[in-house]
């Protein structure tokens, strides 16, 4: 199949209009679409096709009060980083969507997963995690394509989180993730929004 210029339009506009969404509307989100989101994963490139990323659905309102407790107490330690200006700032901004999101996704990738049979990452076992990483935002494209938002949240201690989900030893704590219908439309960054960071020029050098 050879991809026309509409295709390539339309891919700028899901790229234009992905946010790192906070703010959700507790519509629920179809099974169907969930499906097509985890389809949209399937289609990402991994290292040797080992397809390292692991993923939890969170619905126990047990489990997702106690990742609310842990970003709490990360999300208080970092503020705590910032001067007084700054950190007034950080008070401001909205970091999380987790009590408002109707879905919560824990991501974690394989350590060592058979599939692949090592290939490409003898000496970059990392590539495994980056290859998560390709696959959440697959997921991201494919949910802003469908008008389903998705915040990231990082500000999370790994190793409680691999506690509280009950995770398997061989599995890394990589991403947790909020997704919902985004309470408002905005193509300008939240961040950007809010004056604490714009983006710099890509650093793109020749050698």
């Amino acid at each position: 199949m050879k991809l026309s210029k509409a295709h390539c339009h339309a891919l700028t506009d899901i790229l234009t209009w992905r946010r790192d969404v906070r703010h959700f509307r507790p519509d629920p989100i179809t099974t169907e679409r969930l499906e097509n989101l985890r389809t949209a994963m399937d289609l990402a490139p991994s290292v040797g096709n080992a397809r390292p990323w692991r993923v939890m659905q969170v619905n126990s309102p047990q489990l997702r009060a106690a990742v609310a407790a842990n970003f709490e107490a990360a999300n208080t330690r970092a503020a705590a980083l910032h001067d007084d200006d700054r950190r007034a700032a950080y008070a401001a901004l909205k970091l999380a969507g987790l009590r408002d999101a109707p879905v919560h996704l824990a991501i974690f990738t394989a350590r060592d997963p058979a599939e692949g049979h090592g290939l490409g990452r003898q000496t970059m076992p990392e590539m495994l995690t980056f290859s998560t990483a390709c696959a959440i935002h697959s997921l991201w494209l494919a949910a802003r394509a469908d008008n389903i938002g998705v915040g990231w949240v990082s500000m999370l201690a790994p190793v409680a989180m691999h506690e509280t989900l009950n995770a398997p030893a061989d599995w890394i704590f990589t991403a947790y993730l909020c997704l919902g219908i985004a309470a408002t439309e905005d193509d300008t960054p939240l961040l950007h929004r809010n004056d604490w960071q714009g983006n710099t020029a890509t650093d793109w050098r020749k050698v």
